[in-house]
């Protein structure tokens, strides 16, 4: 068996540990081309590092308006208007059969290295100008598929409908701001909620139902500043009343006056910082050391993933086995892959679908057996979209990775200065936050602007109660016609028609912060993708474990069994 084998971050420098699970999965996912075994190498980044380089080709959130490279005609898109140096098409336009990836492609020439030829592929070859298949009314949504009525909605998927400024929504109807849910109705400002309904400002819900400002809650209903509840109904501050009572003390609560909703928040704050957490967020999982992991199975340092087996170094997967170093998507036997999925044998790999067998390839759908590739469609035997026989193929990826190995390229995912987004625009800045001088250490670009709405004017500011809109047609009107500023960044914001009658229906009110705020405010409910040493702070305990709570937190972290003595 290979040693374990101790190293130092070229990028952080920091100190980094290869393991013999990660040498032996290398050994199985190195390539054979003509008869040759080439080693997958021991990488020569820390694994944060790595995701930083993947995710910087992850632009999830940042929206343009600009002209299609094809048509001329306004586009909606993840490429600022200044990068010219991409050819951005349409969605109908880049899957029109009036164009094709092949005519792009050119000769390997053995005296230039192959990132260099690479990049030359991705700024020739057209770029969809969203990842947004198969809806209706989602034109300013991002990596969704087969969702209807969604606005400015992200990682989306699963027939999702009217659900607007949410992330990693799946299954869910009529919601806004909700993050990480799945099969959510109803609900608002839900971090972590799965099969909910009319839940708000709440955390780690599941199967619950009318449940406001609560944390770690099961199958629990009409509660309201509860936390660590199992199978309870009628509760305030984790105090039992009868149904009359709840009912009476819930008539005395106006949940649709903001300056009431600020005072629940405190309370639910405080409540929060001084809760009973259990060490990790897992379910139903077996031999797993991550966070926020479903129904997965011998995965480690994970984050966010469901139904997950014999993984490591993954965020945000779902259904797979056999991964390595990935960030979302659907597969098999992958190493170093971003927003990929369906299918097998991934190694360096973006935005590739329905395909196997591909290597250093970007944004190619129902292939197989290509390397160097970018923009490709049910293609085979390709390599820098150029076509070869299955013989030629073999032959030619040999002498591609063998002048990778001399160039000390191969086993290194595409650089920071192939992507085509700044890093302020990615993944990659919410995950690790750099400012523009450390991006540009790395070799990341950065996006100086952002295109938001520029404002000089006069602000509309709302009325404290949503019944003032519920009642007067005219001030609703105003609402909508006006120009709010956010109360903690100053920029402008406008509330939508489709927003404003999600608040009225449900008696919320009006938001004063602005959108990325409210995004970021839940995306940072979850704890960072870093692991502390610990022991479990019930008194006589001596458990240790590995938490994504650091020792400066305020909350009382428990082991799994002290946790679930303490709940209700």
């Amino acid at each position: 068996m290979i040693a374990m084998e101790k190293k130092k971050c070229k990028q952080c420098q920091k100190d980094f540990v290869v393991e013999d699970e990660d040498f032996e999965f290398y050994k199985k996912m190195s390539p054979t081309f003509a008869g040759k075994v080439f080693e997958w190498p021991a990488p020569t980044l820390c694994p944060d590092c790595r995701a930083a380089r993947r995710q910087v080709w992850r632009n999830e959130r940042r929206i343009y308006k600009r002209k299609s490279d094809k048509s001329g005609q306004d586009i909606v898109s993840i490429y600022a208007p200044e990068k010219t140096d991409y050819k951005i098409y349409g969605i109908d336009e880049w899957w029109a059969d009036d164009w094709d990836g092949t005519q792009f492609g050119f000769e390997w020439d053995p005296n230039k290295k192959f990132f260099e030829q690479f990049d030359k592929l991705l700024k020739d070859v057209p770029r969809q100008a969203l990842y947004n298949t198969k809806t209706e009314n989602c034109e300013f949504s991002n990596y969704i598929a087969e969702c209807k009525n969604c606005y400015m909605t992200t990682v989306t998927f699963y027939k999702t409908e009217n659900t607007h400024y949410s992330y990693f929504a799946y299954q869910s109807k009529d919601n806004v701001d909700i993050s990480f849910c799945n099969e959510a109705e109803l609900c608002y400002e839900l971090v972590d909620g799965n099969k909910c309904f009319n839940c708000r400002y709440s955390n780690r819900l599941e199967n619950c139902r009318n449940c406001y400002f609560c944390q770690d809650l099961i199958g629990c209903s009409d509660c309201i500043l509860c936390d660590n509840l199992r199978n309870k109904q009628y509760c305030i501050e984790n105090k039992q009343l009868t149904a009359e009572e709840y009912q009476q003390k819930m008539s005395q609560m106006n949940f649709g006056s903001k300056k009431f909703v600020d005072e629940c928040l405190d309370k639910y704050e405080a409540m929060r910082s001084s809760s009973i957490v259990k060490f990790v967020n897992t379910v139903k999982c077996d031999n797993c050391q991550g966070d926020n992991l479903r129904e997965c199975k011998n995965v480690k340092k994970s984050f966010s993933s469901l139904r997950v087996e014999n993984s490591r170094y993954c965020l945000d997967q779902e259904d797979g086995k056999n991964i390595w170093d990935s960030e979302g998507g659907t597969y098999e036997w992958a190493l170093e892959v971003n927003h990929t999925g369906f299918g097998q044998t991934f190694v360096v790999d973006s935005s590739v679908f329905y395909s196997n067998f591909m290597y250093y390839c970007e944004s190619c759908y129902s292939c197989r057996d290509c390397f160097g590739c970018v923009g490709l469609r049910n293609k085979q035997y390709y390599i820098f979209n150029k076509e070869y026989s299955k013989e030629e193929y073999e032959a030619k990826a040999g002498k591609v990775i063998e002048k990778m190995i001399a160039d000390g390229e191969w086993g290194e995912y595409f650089p920071f200065s192939l992507s085509p987004f700044g890093y302020n625009e990615t993944l990659a800045n919410d995950h690790f936050p750099k400012n523009k001088e450390e991006a540009a250490k790395v070799g990341s670009r950065w996006q100086d602007d952002d295109h938001a709405l520029k404002y000089d004017g006069p602000f509309y500011e709302p009325e404290d109660d949503i019944r003032a809109y519920q009642t007067d047609e005219g001030k609703a009107k105003d609402l909508l016609a006006g120009i709010l500023k956010c109360e903690k960044t100053g920029k402008p914001f406008k509330i939508m028609p489709q927003e404003l009658a999600f608040y009225l229906k449900g008696g919320i009110p009006i938001p004063r912060e602005h959108y990325d705020v409210r995004f970021y405010e839940r995306f940072h409910v979850r704890n960072p993708k870093k692991f502390y040493h610990r022991q479990c702070m019930n008194a006589g305990c001596a458990n240790e474990f590995k938490t994504t709570y650091s020792p400066d937190r305020s909350e009382k972290v428990y082991c799994e069994s002290c946790y679930q003595k303490s709940i209700g």
